[in-house]
């Protein structure tokens, strides 16, 4: 009886090792995002500009998703939705401002930066320069609109008449963008307006509203007047992908696999860093990160 139970002790301590073994081998959510997208790297790559690299993409995606635990609890579609969308626009997620990846709730949406709208209007090649500021409560602006549109805006501290200590509250934001034929165009938002764009943002209460309020409020002039600017057609729908989810974007229709790599067994003496055996003359072969 007490071989019997040392056995059965034996058997459940190698039960729990190996259930405690399976939970180790399990892939961290940070991990299986990374092993996706290294799986739709080329596709990736494929719909990226020329002057953007398939290599530091991946790796500002990466970094902006595992710094935001949030993310990491999104849905797999969504994110990589979101990363292609980025891709596809050629702008850069994260801290310089060109676009966001921001989670709600289980999706991952896809939100344009201020600089991100600039950089997307400059590539039209009508535009010789574009830019947007705002306005504060401190701030001289006179505004004339008519044949003869005149702008005048002098923050309040390099005002001449007034002294003011502080700048007050955000008032509104304005855009003026000037055209290769001489041309230019004048467009100034209250924020009354921009409070209301905001509300019906489903992102009102997270990410870039939050974090670079004034950069958003010169991101939505930008976009309120975008209808007017001389861009092309493909530019132009470039926005209707702002502030959107997608959960379309998948590299093939085979069952992705996620496996750890394995712990040599037996009379394995293959050391970390070694070439496989395994590996075919050519270099070819699997990497730790296996895919079927």
């Amino acid at each position: 009886m007490a071989g019997q139970r040392a056995t059965g002790t034996q058997l459940e301590k190698k039960l729990q090792n190996k259930a405690a073994g399976a939970k180790n081998d399990a892939p961290t959510p940070s991990q299986t995002i990374a092993a996706y997208m290294d799986k739709m790297k080329y596709q990736i790559a494929e719909a990226m500009p020329k002057h953007m690299s398939i290599d530091r993409l991946s790796r500002i995606a990466l970094t902006t998703i595992r710094t935001n635990p949030k993310l990491l609890e999104c849905s797999m579609p969504s994110l990589m939705g979101a990363v292609m969308q980025a891709a596809q626009l050629g702008l850069e997620p994260g801290l310089i401002g060109h676009c966001y990846i921001i989670p709600y709730g289980t999706e991952a949406t896809f939100i344009i930066g201020y600089k991100g709208m600039i950089d997307l209007a400059r590539r039209s090649g009508n535009i010789k320069s574009i830019a947007a500021h705002e306005v504060y409560q401190n701030d001289f602006i006179e505004l004339t609109y008519g044949l003869e549109e005149n702008l005048q805006h002098v923050p309040w501290f390099l005002r001449k008449d007034e002294q003011p200590t502080e700048s007050g509250k955000i008032i509104g934001a304005y855009m003026v963008a000037k055209f290769n034929d001489g041309g230019h165009f004048i467009h100034y938002m209250p924020i009354g307006e921009i409070e209301a764009h905001k509300k019906r943002s489903k992102a009102s209460s997270k990410g870039p509203w939050v974090t670079d309020y004034t950069e958003m409020c010169k991101k939505t002039v930008v976009r309120s007047g975008w209808k007017w600017l001389p861009i092309s057609v493909e530019i132009a729908s470039a926005v209707t992908q702002d502030e959107t989810v997608r959960r379309d974007i998948t590299p093939n229709d085979e069952p992705f696999v996620f496996e750890m790599p394995k712990e040599p067994q037996g009379n394995d003496t293959t050391r970390p860093g070694d070439a496989d055996p395994k590996q075919s003359a050519d270099g070819s072969g699997q990497d730790e990160l296996d895919f079927e």
